[in-house]
């Protein structure tokens, strides 16, 4: 009779979180103080009742509930085997994967839900929300915005909703750079039905990402938790089109909760779609005109370090140039370079090799010496 094969200490790790995250009423934050107090989630699950309802949240109920959920075993199997079928990864809070970023946050989830990839570049991150019942004008600077962060090395972090979120996501896609969305609901169960083809295409250049089991159905309670995963992936938020009542501002006041930036886009001033704007902008909020005023805003928050997989991002610098932000560069030289022989050695019109400086400059590739002068770092 063959022995049972034993599993490896991360896989027994994942079981645990799996079935504590399963237990009703062990939400992110009590799961946060749960495994803060014991340790980890294998040690959680062995504790009594008694010592549970040390943890301020845990009742005789639920402290009994954590201890039955061995139960769960077969339930937390079929789940893992659901995922497997599916190309679904589960990164619990110990994974080394799991975003750092939002490890900052207040309520991490317990469990993230994955397809795709996810890369140590994608800690350098932005925000774009919007109305899902967006005018063309809202769209267009969706659009624009999302391609021209793309170029710049930074991945587009959206809801896959209809309207601005959808223009972000495939204005990330067309420029050829990253992006991530963050399902209200689970991972096969793609809401809006008809941005399915548009999720597949997420995930062969970033991310589907979610906090819920994979066969939940969206629903609207769950749709402001989505928010604060959007917020918390990233450096900051850019509102483009919101009523004074939307889930975009929820996000923007996730931001700010999450001592993330917020950045709104102005609109018209007789559209209602512009009234959240604009409040936004009069509480403080970065007003966004052109990619180069949100490039400003986060030079000194764009140098992620920290590690994921193994793998360490150390600079901006190791992002992938555009072809035109690669012609400028190499038109500059170690030593002050003016600004009039780079327009010639490069062949682009000034306006562009004005702009481009400002996104290596910003990037760290470049630094300015004079109005006129810069150099390569």
């Amino acid at each position: 009779m063959s022995e049972p094969i034993s599993e490896s200490p991360e896989q027994e790790r994942l079981k645990a979180a799996l079935r504590l995250a399963l237990v009703p009423g062990v939400g992110p934050r009590l799961y946060g103080e749960l495994v803060a107090k014991f340790g980890t989630p294998e040690l959680v699950l062995a504790a009594g009742p008694g010592s549970l309802q040390d943890v301020q949240g845990v009742g005789y109920k639920l402290a009994r509930e954590i201890v039955a959920s061995d139960g769960r075993k077969s339930e937390v199997d079929g789940l893992l085997q659901l995922c497997d079928q599916n190309q679904i990864r589960l990164l619990q809070r110990e994974h080394a994967q799991y975003p750092p970023a939002l490890l900052e946050t207040y309520d991490p989830p317990n469990i993230l839900y994955l397809q795709g990839d996810l890369q140590p570049t994608d800690q350098l991150a932005i925000a774009i929300v919007g109305a899902r019942h967006a005018t063309n004008y809202g769209l267009t600077q969706a659009d624009k915005l999302a391609r021209g962060l793309a170029q710049a090395g930074f991945t587009i972090v959206s809801g896959l909703a209809r309207g601005v979120d959808q223009a972000a996501h495939r204005g990330a896609l067309a420029a050829g750079g990253r992006t991530i969305a963050v399902l209200g609901g689970g991972l096969l169960k793609v809401y809006p039905p008809e941005h399915l083809d548009l999720a597949r295409q997420i995930q062969t250049q970033g991310a589907l990402l979610s906090e819920s089991h994979p066969l939940q159905e969206p629903k609207g309670g769950t749709f402001p938790q989505r928010n604060r995963i959007i917020a918390g992936l990233s450096l900051g938020v850019i509102v483009v089109e919101a009523a004074f009542k939307s889930g975009a501002l929820i996000t923007a006041q996730a931001a700010m909760e999450q001592n993330r930036e917020v950045f709104a886009v102005p609109g018209r001033v007789d559209s209602r779609l512009s009234h959240g704007c604009h409040r936004l902008i009069r509480d403080g909020a970065k007003l966004v005109e052109t990619v180069d005023d949100v490039l400003e805003e986060l030079g000194p928050l764009a140098q992620p370090i920290k590690r994921i997989d193994q793998q360490v991002v150390r600079h901006p610098a190791e992002l992938k140039l555009n072809d035109q932000e690669s012609r400028v560069l190499q038109a500059i030289e170690t030593q002050p370079t003016e600004i009039d022989a780079i327009v010639v050695k490069s062949g682009l019109p000034i306006a562009r090799v004005l702009s481009t400086l400002s996104v290596l400059e910003i990037r760290r590739l470049i630094r300015r010496i004079s109005g006129s002068q810069v150099a390569r770092i």
